[in-house]
């Protein structure tokens, strides 16, 4: 946002993409995640865009997103990584955090307001330098919708795979996206690419009826005709939880968890999201279960999974969101939003997702420790840059 049965005998039907076995990893990615600074870019943002300021008539200046970024001060840098909650019906309490120019705006609830979309207009109005937030919401089918009143009702994913062909599927999140965009919401966190079957989503499982299917060369099919459908209507769509919790053992939301063991996920729950790579999907969201046999620090938090696995193996270089650094799987470890979202910035996220009753304060103290982070050598200030640099090239626009 975690124990489902095990799934039956996988069937692979006509796949959509090319099986691929893992190889082993590195050394150097095998250990529990520590918080450890990262001193090194680690990819390429997916967009730059540059434009010329001639100054005279034999010299010129280029001007590029990136240049840009590092002209900005390191508070403003950290506010870009840092997704302010609100309720869908109280947008008008965070204009403060989008002021200070925070990077997201993630809507609970699940009533919106008929007047949602010029609520979102106002405060993002109030963007430094026109710089708007993605605006964000789980809208996957079920029971997890934010603003069905909004945009009409989907069935559970699992129900889609079940009744409609993968065509049908894109064809209604497209037609979902497009009122999703009138409504000016640019990125769904979903879809669910977990491979599971079983009950749920309950305090012992994380998907149930969430997972299109536990067969992942169908979990595969229609989670990317679902992703493309959203692309197609003009939402961002964030495939999740990576590295797949369809078979872990409890919800992250409650409390600790653990997903099978990695040799296990190379054979089942990985699949689906090397199809989603491959299919050249822009946002991943990353877990809070822990890894056997890769990390035993919560995905979020591990730059085993994120720089290892995510990005050296599997060649993820988009956006990469946490999942909610309030969960019980973070909490449990003792740990505050605040050093959560230091340690998961530190292995790799690009912003980190939290939820709270005092959104405004919590993402100034976020933002706060981020800087000091930063200051003291904990994330290196090429990490900072890297993050921001994909926050905005997911945004789709010029800074020049």
């Amino acid at each position: 946002m975690i124990r489902r049965s095990r799934r039956a005998a996988i069937r692979l039907h006509a796949p959509l993409w090319t099986s691929v076995i893992l190889v082993p990893l590195l050394a150097a990615c095998g250990g529990p995640a520590t918080h450890v600074g990262v001193s090194a870019t680690r990819r390429v943002p997916r967009t730059t865009t540059s434009t010329t300021r001639t100054v005279s008539s034999s010299s010129a200046v280029v001007c590029s997103n990136a240049s840009v970024v590092a002209s900005w001060s390191l508070t403003r840098r950290a506010e870009q990584l840092v997704v302010v909650p609100v309720e869908e019906t109280e947008v008008p309490s965070i204009a403060p955090a989008v002021q200070d120019g925070v990077g997201g705006i993630i809507l609970f609830g699940s009533d919106a307001p008929s007047n949602l979309g010029p609520q979102l207009a106002a405060v993002e109005s109030d963007g430094p330098g026109g710089l708007k937030p993605l605006v964000m919401t789980d809208e996957e089918g079920g029971e997890v919708q934010r603003m069905a009143n909004l945009v009409g009702n989907l069935p559970w994913p699992r129900t889609m795979a079940s009744t409609m062909t993968a065509a049908q599927v894109e064809a209604l999140a497209e037609s979902t996206a497009k009122s999703m965009a009138e409504n000016r919401v640019t990125m769904d966190l979903g879809p669910v690419l977990d491979v599971a079957d079983g009950p749920g989503p309950d305090a012992e499982h994380t998907d149930g009826p969430r997972s299109f299917s536990d067969n992942p060369s169908v979990a595969s099919e229609y989670g990317i005709a679902f992703a493309h459908g959203l692309q197609a209507g003009g939402v961002i769509p964030v495939v999740k939880h990576f590295p797949g919790e369809g078979g872990a053992s409890a919800n992250t939301d409650e409390g600790p968890a653990a997903t099978p063991p990695l040799a296990e996920l190379q054979r089942v729950d990985l699949l689906p999201f090397e199809a989603a790579i491959k299919a050249g999907l822009p946002a991943v969201m990353v877990g809070n279960a822990t890894v056997p046999g890769l990390t035993s620090m919560p995905a979020s938090l591990s730059s085993s999974v994120i720089q290892g696995l995510l990005e050296s193996q599997l060649g993820f270089n988009g956006l990469i969101l946490t999942d909610s650094l309030s969960a019980g799987a973070i909490s449990a470890l003792g740990m505050g939003i605040e050093q959560a979202s230091v340690d998961a910035i530190g292995a790799g996220a690009d912003m980190v997702l939290f939820n709270s009753t005092n959104p405004v304060g919590d993402s100034q103290s976020i933002v706060n420790q981020i800087v000091t982070a930063v200051e003291a050598g904990t994330i290196s200030s090429a990490r900072l840059d890297d993050a921001v640099d994909h926050v905005v090239a997911a945004k789709r626009i010029s800074l020049c």
